[in-house]
């Protein structure tokens, strides 16, 4: 594997919210090395699209997303709620040169109502998160995009919802696919990676309200899902990989696990 590739594939799996962190550490390793940056832009777009990065416009209140589907060429994008263009650098994660932008589609109207139901679906669901609808490249089918961030690095974790539809306003397919990547990594290193395909029919000339409704209507199906999943694993698997407390019912502390005698403090008997 040549070095550009080994490097690209850090970017690629770098977890939500540690671009900057991943891109600090491949410097630090390759020292000043100017022809990294120039490198890795196919990785850093790749990135920024597949994962449905925000950025916030220049004067703008909100964020927007990025993604194959609303991508102009040369760099630009556009967003359809603020009808604007802008300038993204895919290294830093910033936007510039913000310009008007009028959508053209057979489907503008219903676009727009799209965004109108998804925005109250997303704030009723979602803490803070980010969406988009996008005519296909051909006009004959419409994305819908979710992305909802929520970041604690000082709790040591952070976490990307991602929900992509295809509609197609002919056949009133709606496919698409949910996924949930969250890395914690308090003293250890856990990623946790789900992928929902999701495959539902709204039926042909189904107004954006009843789209959305199927949406809002698989998404908690799978969020109870994931409930129940993480239900199972706490009573069932990893607690059989070790008791949750030592016999003695005290939390350990880890700090000092070295001092500890095993068969007296920890197991409760007697030293000899």
């Amino acid at each position: 594997m040549s070095r550009t590739a080994a490097l690209s594939s850090f970017v690629e799996s770098a977890p939500p919210g540690e671009l900057a962190d991943v891109t600090k550490a491949i410097k630090s390793i390759l020292g000043d090395d100017s022809s990294v940056q120039g490198d890795l832009t196919p990785a850093f777009e790749k990135y920024n699209e597949e994962q449905f990065a925000t950025v916030k416009l220049p004067g703008g209140s909100g964020e927007v997303l990025i993604s194959e589907y609303n991508n102009l060429g040369d760099g630009r994008y556009y967003d359809v709620e603020s009808q604007s263009s802008f300038a993204f650098d895919h290294a830093t994660q910033k936007s510039s040169g913000v310009q008007s932008y009028v959508l053209e589609s057979s489907h503008s109207d219903l676009v727009k109502s799209l965004v109108k139901s998804l925005s109250i679906h997303t704030s009723e669901h979602y803490p803070k998160s980010s969406l988009g609808v996008y005519p296909t490249e051909d006009d004959s089918q419409l994305a819908i995009i979710t992305v909802a961030n929520k970041y604690s690095p000082s709790n040591y974790w952070n976490g990307r919802w991602r929900s992509q539809y295809i509609f197609s306003p002919s056949s009133g397919s709606l496919t698409g696919t949910i996924k949930v990547d969250v890395h914690y990594y308090e003293d250890g290193n856990v990623r946790l990676l789900t992928n929902k395909a999701i495959n539902v029919s709204v039926g042909a000339g189904a107004g954006a309200s009843e789209i959305v409704r199927q949406i809002a209507n698989a998404e908690k199906r799978y969020q109870e899902d994931l409930n129940k999943a993480f239900g199972s694993l706490s009573e069932g698997a990893f607690k059989s990989l070790r008791r949750q407390l030592p016999i003695t019912r005290q939390k350990i502390e880890w700090e000092k696990i070295s001092g500890y005698r095993l068969g007296q403090d920890i197991g409760g008997g007697r030293s000899r």
